[in-house]
């Protein structure tokens, strides 16, 4: 396997896990329990943990597909600038998610605003998390690029 099969590997996992995360956490407010809680908030840390392995192969996979026809150095730029803000957001949410296990289990009294404060932030951070994984898709799926993106202003 090269690079580029080890970042489609892993590119996956930062996108999905926060989903996943999303939906426990919902459960965990729906039915009160704080075990759910933090079983959502180790979910969030998971994800933001693959986004390190995403970003750390995504510089191999550059140079493996680079040279191919019909990949440009603008849409390879256009994604690499989406996925760091979609994984510093990442890692704001792994953070924050770090800080509702410690509240959680020392049983502070703004542990509960933090649940909903968690859950708005990683439905945002799962809006970027879309745009980075379509703008990832369009380096090798023509069929869905924005026809503006194939202009190689980068060159």
């Amino acid at each position: 396997m090269n690079q580029a099969h080890y970042h489609l590997l892993f590119n996956h996992l930062p996108i999905i896990i926060p989903i996943v995360g999303v939906f426990v956490l919902l459960g965990g407010l729906a039915i009160k329990s704080e075990v759910v809680k933090r079983t959502a908030y180790f979910i969030f840390i998971l994800g933001s943990l693959a986004n390190i392995a995403a970003i750390a192969t995504g510089d191999g996979a550059e140079e493996a597909v680079k040279h191919i026809e019909g990949i440009t150095q603008g849409i390879i730029h256009e994604h690499e600038e989406k996925a760091e803000l979609f994984a510093l957001l990442s890692y704001i949410l792994g953070s924050a998610a770090a800080l509702a296990v410690w509240s959680s289990l020392r049983k502070k009294s703004f542990a509960h605003y933090i649940s909903y404060t968690i859950l708005a932030y990683s439905c945002a951070v799962l809006y970027f998390a879309l745009q980075t994984g379509t703008s990832g898709g369009e380096i090798r799926h023509t069929e869905i690029r924005d026809d503006t993106i194939l202009k190689d202003q980068y060159k």
